[in-house]
Parts: C-alpha cells; sequence; structure tokens
C-alpha cells in the first residue's frame, strides 16, 4: 500500500496544482474520484489489463467511459498515466488529492460514534468545540453504536478519542490482568 502511494504522490501532487492554480479543485476531486470508481470495476479492469491494446487504447477506455465529465487537461491527464502505465493508481491519487484539498481548506472529517443519539444542537456544539481545538473546519458524521455502553468515540485524521465506557473498561480489565 505504502509502495503505491508512493507511485501515486507526484501524480497527485501535479494534479493538485494544476486545479489549485486553475481553480477547478472540485471539479478535480469529483473527476479523480469517479475515475477510481471506473478503474476499480471488475471489467474495466479486464480490458485495461489487457496487453494486446496500447497505452492510448486504454486511456481512450477511460475517456469515452468518463464521457463529459473530462475536460481537454483531465483527458490529458489520464493519457500521461496510460502513457506511464500508472492508471492503476487513480484510487490512490483520487485520496492523496482529497488529502491536499482538505488540508488546503482547512478542513477535516471527523467521525463520532456515540453510544446514544445526539440532536442537531448538540452535534452543532461538539462541531464548534472540536473547530476550536483543531483549527479547523470540522465536518462531523456521526453514527450510533450502542456497543459503547455511553459515551462516544471520536476519530479525526489519525487521532483517536476514546471517551467511551467501553473503552474504559477495555483499560481497566487490562490493568488488572497486568
Amino acid at each position: 500500500m505504502a509502495e503505491l502511494t508512493t507511485l501515486a504522490r507526484p501524480y497527485a501532487k501535479a494534479a493538485f496544482e494544476y486545479a489549485d492554480a486553475a481553480n477547478g479543485l472540485d471539479t478535480w476531486s469529483k473527476a479523480l474520484q469517479e475515475l477510481a470508481v471506473v478503474v476499480g470495476d471488475e471489467k474495466v479492469a479486464s480490458a485495461l489489463s489487457n496487453p494486446l491494446a496500447t497505452t492510448e487504447q486504454h486511456a481512450q477506455i477511460l475517456i469515452d467511459l468518463m464521457g463529459e465529465d473530462l475536460d481537454a487537461k483531465m483527458q490529458n491527464f489520464v493519457r500521461n498515466m496510460a502513457d506511464n502505465k500508472r492508471i492503476a493508481l487513480f484510487g490512490e491519487i483520487s485520496q492523496l488529492f482529497d488529502l491536499m484539498k482538505a488540508n488546503r481548506e482547512q478542513v477535516l472529517d471527523v467521525k463520532l460514534q456515540t453510544a446514544f443519539d445526539m440532536n442537531d444542537d448538540q452535534q452543532s456544539k461538539l462541531a464548534d468545540a472540536l473547530s476550536k481545538n483543531l483549527n479547523r473546519n470540522v465536518s462531523l458524521e456521526v453514527e450510533t453504536d450502542n456497543s459503547l455502553i455511553g459515551g462516544a468515540l471520536i476519530h479525526a485524521g489519525d487521532t483517536l478519542i476514546d471517551g467511551s465506557v467501553k473503552g474504559r473498561l477495555t483499560k481497566l480489565k487490562d490493568a488488572i490482568a497486568h
């Protein structure tokens, strides 16, 4: 996985820099996400792995499938990826691009798992508090998980804050066992 990310990084960076300069971050993000889905399709992957097809034919398959969703610059990007035999990297490129976009926009996606439902006011207050503490705009996704018993788990990027009763009981169990 790290190897694919390493290969994808320069392409994601180039796409991001172009899209940022052209004020097209949202458009490019959407197109890269769609390309990742298309390339991940079993039938498309089979067609793209045909060794008898040229890189131009591989690129044209994607361009035709995407239709009007790809402007001329995006089509050139797809051709470049095909020429360098990197079409399989669109999933990683899309993820890296979206990460760069979120960093630029100072947005952080936060997943909140709670033992009980939270109303809109509670969610808003929590999102505001997280925004202040993390110095980012927070996009909050809330999920109810009764197995937590009480409290909540907050996943913010690579940070996990475990304020659940289940988590505390597990820590207590581990402390007693050692």
